[in-house]
């Protein structure tokens, strides 16, 4: 199997679900089929024909260093407040995999009330934003990864896309 070489991905979470035990169940269907046509749509600007995935993908971990292999944006779609508590901005670099998580929480203020040239801009910016945060850990950890250029790269390629 040949070992994937793009230095970020995406990772889209809406699973967890809480329904007020008040509500009927046509309700609670309601709300089920809302959480799912929302997933679909967010889903369609990580993955969708002009989804930001396809533009980070263009940017090889070869091209940074050799201690990072994958710095994965994980969207985390209205996530219920427990996994909101426990959610880390960024997570610990996982020496053996050569990877980090980056969270990226999605809610009807930041991205589903805006419009789609709105949406496009948080998703960039938010990433954006992140790299600061994944260039302290690349500091901290003493990481080979030159985030400069890679900072440098993915502000060219988002504000091009």
């Amino acid at each position: 199997m040949e070992e994937k070489k793009n230095i970020l991905g995406c990772f889209v979470s809406a699973e967890a679900t809480v329904f007020d035990k008040n509500k009927t169940e046509k309700e609670k269907l309601i709300e089920e089929a809302k959480i799912n046509e929302e997933c679909n749509l967010f889903c369609s600007y990580i993955w969708g024909e002009k989804g930001i995935d396809k533009f980070l993908k263009t940017l090889k971990n070869e091209d940074y260093g050799n201690d990072l292999k994958l710095a994965l944006f994980q969207f985390y779609i209205k996530p219920i407040p427990y996994l909101l508590q426990h959610l880390k901005e960024i997570e610990s670099y996982r020496k053996n995999e050569k990877s980090i998580g980056i969270s990226i929480i999605i809610t009807d203020e930041n991205f589903f009330s805006k419009s789609e040239e709105g949406r496009y801009d948080f998703l960039k910016q938010s990433i954006l934003q992140k790299m600061d945060l994944l260039a302290e850990v690349v500091k901290k950890k003493k990481l080979d990864t030159n985030m400069v250029q890679l900072k440098s790269d993915l502000e060219r390629i988002l504000s091009n896309n």
